[in-house]
């Protein structure tokens, strides 16, 4: 568990292990932040995507979500070395959130992760290039790879 200030507007954030509990919070999260990539055609039913997690995304990845005042804003999904999604609630967004999961997964990968972004999801690159992350890859869109360190 990790108690983290990223300050500006949300205060005291704290960070932990996911529990059986959050699965339907963080399909929400997943939800709300997925609708705002306006490039991504919707392929999936909210009910699909809510399954796949439950059955498929939360078994295999170690979970991590970001809470304030006691509501969950945000979650990181790792498995091995790829973090697999890292999505905050829209109204979170630029308040800290990603900045405390993105802190949370470098202690937790020290060696380093790897993990895809959108090439059209400028503030999501853009995000993670302030947090150390580097491109490594353009492959054909949709996806750029990067890592930390």
């Amino acid at each position: 568990i990790a108690l983290a200030w990223h300050g500006r507007r949300l205060g005291a954030m704290l960070v932990r292990p996911a529990q059986d509990h959050d699965i339907d919070t963080i399909a929400d999260v997943f939800l709300a932040s997925f609708r705002g990539l306006t490039f991504v055609p919707i392929i999936h039913t909210d009910d699909q995507i809510r399954t796949w997690i439950t059955t498929e995304m939360a078994p295999s990845h170690e979970i991590w979500v970001a809470e304030s005042a006691g509501e969950v804003v945000g979650f990181a999904a790792l498995k091995g070395d790829l973090l697999g999604h890292l999505y905050v609630r829209p109204e979170g967004q630029s308040r800290g959130v990603g900045s405390a999961l993105v802190d949370v997964v470098k202690r937790k990968r020290p060696e380093g992760f790897r993990f895809y972004v959108f090439q059209r999801n400028e503030r999501a690159r853009r995000f993670y290039e302030r947090h150390e992350c580097r491109l490594i890859e353009l492959g054909d869109e949709p996806d750029a790879l990067y890592v930390w360190p």
